[in-house]
């Protein structure tokens, strides 16, 4: 028996170097997702570190409570105002454009593989899905900016294209294991899985919210453990429903994110670092669950299949489902080449082995190249990519501020940046003459990159950065004030 220091040790030392490894990705320009995967190899039986790991159910149960906060995290994260705008072609993209997919991967694998129909179609669905973890690793740690509507519409497709594949996966081992189906019967199943888990987010993010909202816990360190709670039981309830769970806690992030909720930033802060844990933790154990000498002969089908997938089968689904878009073809090119496969296809293909299916060893070795390969070229390719194709914008820097505000239910204000424009009319006053509204305090100014803390004789320069506490109201009026322009303009 290994004693618990052992693995404890252990596990320190692989998330100590996966760590690390972020910061190694940063100089070697390769996605840190791709070393954590690698660190899990090495640290496998048939490399450096001697650890067996042969047990596909608990690396599919990690995989699915990983899966579970990577997702939440990802719409907890998304503004609505961003999304808006590519919600149609986004839930296109993750139904129809997934179908697509696994049809074109299916049809290649009956002829290259020798697989029956459905065993072809059931590669196809396992990898049919881009990878929320792995599109928004890439896009956000790699500094990608993408211009317009792309970003949005390429996290949104990744956070929400996991169900449909999930569903596709479950139905196609089902029909296997029991020829008196029909692919027929997964119609009706569809709608219903889908709407339920989508009614079942819809409700489940209200009940979050007016939880966090009222039930006034006494320690703040609290309000993560709560919401943590509630987000398992959105999952698990849905599931029991007979809805589809990962659909549910993707929207319950969204509509969460985006509601007025106190301690917000520091659920944020949490949330945001339990990804980065669970993306780590599953890289790694799917990294130990890997034999490299089981992979080594299917090098050759895997690297046509990866080719394909790359160049022919995730272009079609993407230029069939944008057709109507108002999108010109550089866009809707980045978008198919921005079709990261990640940690998902890997713990689908558990799915096969666990129920026995046939062929399940084969689709594994493969599932697990073709994510390789694809975090590999696509992910170390894209900033490149983008700047060829001239659809990369400016990037965002998020300004951090040395004082931070949590919205409480007693206080209705927020924390508000506003910018002094160069031709405002305000440039050369002290702040008691501009006219500020009452219920808008100045608290910070930054000029320059130095911050400064106001009164009302501070003399305003163009370029000026306020940090205000206010209202929306007063925050609208504040800002009329400012862009009034200079009579010497």
């Amino acid at each position: 028996m290994i004693s618990i220091e052992t693995i404890l040790l252990g596990v320190a030392i692989l998330l100590f170097l996966s760590v690390s490894a972020s910061k190694v990705s940063d100089k070697l320009g390769v996605p840190a997702l791709l070393l954590f995967l690698i660190i899990g190899m090495l640290a496998g039986s048939e490399a450096i570190g001697g650890i067996y790991f042969d047990d596909p159910w608990a690396a599919k149960s990690l995989g699915i409570v990983a899966l579970i906060f990577i997702l939440f995290s990802g719409g907890f994260d998304t503004q609505w105002k961003d999304i808006r705008h590519i919600l149609v072609s986004g839930l296109i993209l993750s139904t129809a454009g997934v179908l697509i997919t696994a049809v074109a991967v299916g049809w290649l694998a009956v002829y290259v593989l020798k697989f029956s129909l459905l065993e072809g179609l059931l590669l196809g669905a396992i990898v049919s899905s881009t990878d929320a973890a792995a599109v928004f690793n890439v896009l956000r740690s790699r500094n990608v900016s993408l211009r317009g509507k792309l970003q949005p519409l390429l996290e949104f497709e990744s956070g929400s294209n996991d169900p449909m594949a999930v569903f596709l996966t479950l139905g196609l081992i089902s029909i296997l294991m029991n020829p008196q189906r029909s692919m027929l019967d997964l119609i009706p199943s569809f709608f219903l899985e889908m709407g339920i888990g989508a009614g079942a987010g819809f409700i489940f993010s209200k009940i979050i919210v007016w939880t966090v909202n009222r039930l006034r816990l006494t320690y703040e360190g609290l309000y993560p453990v709560l919401m943590l709670a509630l987000v398992l039981l959105t999952y698990s309830v849905t599931t029991v429903l007979k809805g589809n769970g990962f659909l549910a806690v993707y929207i319950a992030g969204v509509i969460v994110g985006n509601a007025k909720l106190i301690h917000k930033k520091t659920l944020k802060n949490f949330y945001e670092g339990l990804a980065w844990l669970m993306q780590i933790v599953m890289f790694l154990a799917l990294g130990l669950l890997v034999f490299p000498s089981k992979v080594v002969p299917i090098i050759g089908v895997g690297l046509v299949i990866s080719i394909f997938l790359m160049f022919i089968a995730r272009p079609v689904s993407v230029f069939i489902c944008l057709f109507f878009a108002r999108m010109d073809i550089r866009e809707k090119t980045v978008v198919a080449w921005v079709g990261l496969r990640g940690a998902v296809p890997i713990i689908l293909a558990t799915f096969p082995l666990l129920a026995g299916t046939p062929k399940a060893e084969t689709i594994f070795n493969i599932v697990f190249f073709i994510v390789l390969t694809s975090i590999l070229f696509q992910g170390t390719t894209i900033p490149i990519v983008s700047k060829w194709l001239g659809v990369d914008g400016p990037i965002q820097r998020k300004r951090t501020y040395p004082i931070e505000f949590e919205h409480t239910a007693e206080l209705n204000a927020e924390l508000e940046d506003v910018i002094v424009p160069y031709s405002s009319a305000v440039i050369g006053k002290p702040i008691f003459e501009i006219g500020t509204p009452p219920g808008c305090l100045i608290v910070l100014i930054s000029r320059e990159d130095k911050f400064f803390i106001p009164n009302g004789a501070t003399i305003l320069q163009g370029g000026d950065v306020l940090l205000v506490l206010t209202d929306k109201q007063d925050l609208q009026q504040l800002q009329g004030i400012l862009a009034t322009q200079s009579k010497t303009i």
